[in-house]
């Protein structure tokens, strides 16, 4: 496990909930009517940002529906990274994409386009694969790399400006964390007590770093500073008034946490005296790694750096 957090290989910001899609799926309730920050807050976010990261994730909700404020945090990160490695990443559903926002993109330094909704619970579902490939070549931005770039041989080198897509799968995107948002209420979530969600890219597995396989990666929400993707109960810390290296330090120390970071949430509360064993047997219970977290933390994490907790909306079976 790292002790220096001023350097993170990977942050993934959702800076917005707002979308133009309200698909089934989305674990962050993401959509017409989603939840959004002040630009002015994004912008005292990136301010606490490490002072070295690898690549840094934009997603949502649909960034280009949240246009202005995405244009405002690009050209902030010009400014504090601009010169250095940092990789700027866009994920994106593609819909709202053209020839002008990709040249407005390129231009504020984005090199890497995800087009996350070649699936069938987005709207288009993929039949926009054509027009977005022929868009992207005319602006010289290779598709070799299809697949999420999440090796960390080589997810920071090859093309200097590259696209590729992916979508939602039962094995994969809709893993333990769609135990969440729009996927409780359509009660379409993974009941697999088996899957842990945790030990996987965007799960909470070397967030805190100390593992060569795959790149260590915090997630903020908004401004929730999480482990994983789909967040603990209440988030580590808040990006707009702590540095995130300040956080990651702090959670360090902490039991919980340091379990999370091995991918192995059925032990954070060996601590406390509570077993594998009736971590997974109340896990079948609830029947997802997520929900189990969620109840363990409900138990016993609330008296942990409680000014930053503001609890996650749970929706009942």
């Amino acid at each position: 496990m790292k002790n220096d957090f001023n350097h993170i290989e990977s942050v993934y910001w959702v800076f917005t909930q707002l979308c133009n899609d309200e698909c089934d799926h989305c674990y962050n309730l993401s959509g017409p009517r989603g939840a959004r920050i002040p630009t002015e807050e994004c912008l005292a976010i990136i301010d606490n940002l490490p002072g070295q990261m690898d690549r840094l994730i934009l997603s949502g909700g649909e960034p280009l529906a949240d246009r202005k404020k995405l244009y405002a945090i690009l050209e902030r990160l010009q400014e504090v990274y601009g010169g250095s490695p940092t990789q700027i990443m866009l994920q994106t559903n593609g819909d709202l994409l053209n020839e002008e926002r990709l040249d407005a993109l390129i231009e504020r330094g984005v090199t890497r386009f995800d087009i996350a909704s070649i699936d069938r619970y987005h709207k288009k579902a993929g039949e926009h694969l054509d027009r977005l490939a022929k868009l992207f070549e005319s602006r010289g931005v290779n598709g070799d790399d299809k697949d999420p770039l999440v090796d960390k041989a080589t997810y920071l080198h090859g093309h200097p400006l590259s696209w590729g897509y992916w979508g939602a799968t039962e094995d994969m995107w809709l893993g333990g964390n769609w135990a969440r948002g729009r996927a409780m209420e359509k009660d379409i979530w993974k009941r697999d007590p088996e899957h842990n969600f945790c030990a996987i890219l965007s799960g909470a597995r070397n967030f805190l770093g100390g593992h060569d396989d795959i790149p260590m990666e915090v997630s903020i929400q908004l401004w929730k500073i999480n482990p994983c993707c789909p967040g603990t109960r209440y988030p580590m810390g808040d990006a707009r008034r702590e540095k995130v290296a300040d956080v990651l330090a702090r959670v360090a120390e902490h039991p919980v946490f340091q379990k999370l970071n091995e991918g192995d949430p059925w032990r954070m509360g060996e601590h406390l005296g509570i077993s594998e064993a009736a971590a997974r047997a109340r896990t079948r219970e609830l029947e997802n790694i997520c929900l189990y977290c969620d109840d363990f933390f409900r138990e016993h994490m609330q008296t942990f750096n409680p000014d930053t907790f503001v609890e996650l909306p749970v929706v009942s079976k």
